[in-house]
């Protein structure tokens, strides 16, 4: 080997030396890099997103469950009484979405230590479309106790319209106000699935 091959190949291997020594520099400065999952997490510990309720919550979650035992009281005589089987079949549809939902509402209320639900006489029966027709709960189960076939089915059908327009009136004040995300996607499904049904109800009215 010359004399010259040999510098060349001891200025190439000081190159290639200090390159590892600089490369291992600038990652032991450098922090590791953090998953997508990691950097979300920290995000979100960042942003301080909200979990906690608030009063237009537990409201909401009071006054809905009064509400939606007034519907299934109604839905469940329905069910005894229609002569349409749509009308029937509707009202069995209501009791079965609504009841698993008060029990929902129910542990949100254990949950926040609150009281499970709104003094019915004092609460005011007419809050958030209680008042059906201008008739409150009682009267309108009365109302429909005195009716069979067609002309039940009819009045069961105009309150409970009333009744669902209520609700949805409800839910929405809940989307403004409330701040718990689990009672916020209540109230959304609330709203879509009763409007839903009150286009339901009225076309059904149209051809009783």
């Amino acid at each position: 080997m010359t004399t010259t091959t040999r510098r060349r190949l001891a200025a190439t291997t000081a190159v290639l030396a200090l390159a590892a020594t600089l490369t291992a520099c600038s990652n032991a400065d450098e922090p590791a890099s953090e998953s997508p999952a990691a950097q979300e997490s920290a995000s979100s510990e960042e942003t301080g997103e909200a979990t906690e309720h608030n009063a237009a919550d537990v409201e909401f979650a009071q006054m809905m469950i009064v509400h939606h035992q007034g519907a299934l009281e109604m839905a469940e005589l329905a069910v005894e009484r229609a002569s349409a089987d749509e009308v029937r079949t509707l009202a069995e549809r209501i009791a079965a979405a609504q009841g698993p939902e008060i029990e929902l509402m129910s542990s949100w209320l254990v949950t926040w230590d609150e009281e499970l639900a709104a003094d019915a006489e004092h609460g005011g029966m007419d809050h958030g479309g209680m008042d059906m027709d201008g008739m409150d709960q009682g009267e309108a189960m009365a109302a429909l106790s005195e009716l069979e076939g067609v002309e039940f089915d009819r009045k069961f059908l105009e309150l409970m319209v009333a009744h669902h327009r209520g609700a949805t009136e409800m839910a929405q004040t809940q989307l403004a106000e409330g701040a718990d995300p689990d009672a916020l996607a209540l109230a959304r499904s609330i709203r879509d699935d009763q409007n839903a049904e009150i286009t339901e109800m009225e076309n059904l009215l149209r051809n009783l």
